[in-house]
């Protein structure tokens, strides 16, 4: 992740023209209809997200940001109540996966291996596109999965998911402390996370402040975006903050 001053940008290729002209292309084949705008929020009242939890078939996948967000909601409604559907894991779901995929949401995540996108959304295959990287970080490679999630496949969501206990902020927090480097690539994950550590917290405390404030850093550098942020003033496209917390498995938004 590098800091704001330097916003981090996808490559237009060799030709405008051309890459509008793919873009067009993949987007018909791969989305068809474009999204419509809707309004939304986080949290739902337990009957709204017991109502909006079952869908039938892939068909019927979110087509804008307030019905992907609801459906995560009730995802993890499900994972904390221990009451998982594990869906769209059928055979038949399977054999339809080989011509496409149409995932409703973009979930960028920390590589932790407690916090499985389609685990704790009780989610299956083909709903998410997850992308995965330490403490979040954002760099040209994660971006671009990002960005291919929102342009090419048409997701109308994207949240960016920090976790409690996270191992990779705790690890910049305590090089940045103790000035000691870390070994081999582990310290480019430190750096990109230094510029959110918040020094108005100490000990523990900053390290659980630091994983908030890297989602909203995060968030705020792909809302900065112009290609995605064109999305965002059309309505078709939400980029959202939260925290998974590992001790009571709630999915939760950062402000």
């Amino acid at each position: 992740m590098t800091p704001s001053s330097s916003q981090p940008h996808i490559s237009q290729g060799p030709s405008a023209a051309t890459s509008s002209s793919r873009r067009t292309l993949l987007r018909t084949a791969l989305t068809g209809a474009a999204l419509t705008a809707g309004s939304w929020a986080w949290d739902l009242p337990a009957a709204s997200a017991a109502s909006a939890a079952p869908r039938a078939d892939e068909k019927q996948r979110p087509a804008t940001p307030a019905a992907a967000l609801r459906e995560l909601n009730a995802g993890n409604r499900r994972w904390r109540t221990h009451h998982e559907r594990h869906p769209h894991e059928s055979l038949a779901v399977r054999r339809e996966m080989v011509t496409g995929q149409h995932p409703f949401a973009v979930v960028l995540g920390c590589i932790d291996s407690r916090v499985a996108p389609e685990l704790v959304f009780d989610q299956g295959l083909g709903d998410l596109l997850t992308v995965r990287s330490a403490g979040e970080v954002l760099d040209e490679a994660v971006l671009g999965s990002v960005a291919y999630g929102v342009l090419e496949l048409g997701i109308p969501l994207v949240v960016v998911l920090g976790h409690q206990s996270c191992g990779a902020v705790s690890a910049a927090v305590h090089a940045e402390q103790t000035g000691e480097p870390l070994p081999a690539h582990i310290q480019y994950i430190a750096d990109q996370i230094k510029p959110a550590i918040d020094h108005s917290h100490e000990g523990p405390a900053r390290i659980d402040a630091t994983v908030s404030a890297q989602v909203r850093r995060v968030r705020s550098q792909l809302a900065a975006e112009p290609d995605l942020a064109t999305r965002i003033r059309a309505g078709r496209l939400a980029i959202v903050g939260a925290r998974y917390e590992l001790t009571s498995q709630l999915v939760h938004p950062i402000d």
